[in-house]
């Protein structure tokens, strides 16, 4: 009976073990995560519009060696950048919510871009992800997907001089009019948060997010 009660003692203790150490593995992992995330400053990311990612990029990029060339913000031809190195790459830069995955019109256009810009590769990087129909397109069009877990394990590699904190903070966000009166928004402070106020307050008194998505 001593032999059987010892056996369960055992296998109890052999399990509570297992579990702690599984836990431990849990925290630790997470902390790694937290860490990385806080160092490649995808939180700063996170909250820039179009433009502010765009120089955010140009600035990464400039740091490898590249001569960059950030195009009009109409007619661009599919590529918001276009970097001349011991290649000619053309990227297009998608700034979108956690939420908002990056679908195969990107792709299209920037494959578009590659041929217009006479480039050698095509990009499209995003902090976030992307659908499954942009990744199967850009398998057969060779064109490179820059996903959130790529960039952030980019940014890290790099360790860039400009943080994202610097870009955001300092960029200023691109023009944008008041839906309700044609005003010009500009960007305000409240709370520890900056967004979107209509430079006509108070007679107007329309805001909106920062970190909507822009140039899309």
């Amino acid at each position: 009976m001593d032999n059987v009660f010892q056996g369960v003692f055992y296998l109890f203790l052999i399990i509570i073990l297992f579990k702690l150490s599984r836990f431990a593995y849990r925290v630790l992992r997470e902390r790694r995560y937290r860490k990385e995330l806080a160092q490649s400053g995808m939180p700063y990311i996170d909250k820039m519009d179009g433009r502010q990612f765009e120089f955010y990029l140009q600035a990464l990029f400039q740091q490898l060696g590249y001569k960059i060339q950030v195009t009009p913000s109409s007619g661009d031809f599919g590529a918001d950048l276009v970097m001349k190195g011991k290649e000619k790459i053309v990227i297009q830069a998608k700034r979108y919510s956690a939420k908002n995955r990056v679908s195969l019109s990107a792709v299209q256009e920037v494959y578009a871009a590659k041929a217009y810009y006479k480039a050698n590769q095509a990009w499209v990087v995003t902090n976030s992800y992307f659908t499954k129909q942009a990744k199967e397109l850009a398998a057969a069009c060779d064109v490179t997907l820059v996903d959130r877990a790529d960039l952030q394990k980019f940014i890290n590699e790099v360790n860039p001089v400009f943080k994202a904190r610097e870009i955001f903070e300092n960029i200023t966000p691109e023009p944008r009019k008041c839906p309700e009166c044609g005003q010009d928004l500009v960007v305000r402070d409240g709370n520890g948060t900056r967004f979107f106020g209509c430079s006509s307050f108070p007679a107007c008194r329309h805001t909106e997010k920062i970190n909507k998505e822009q140039k899309m």
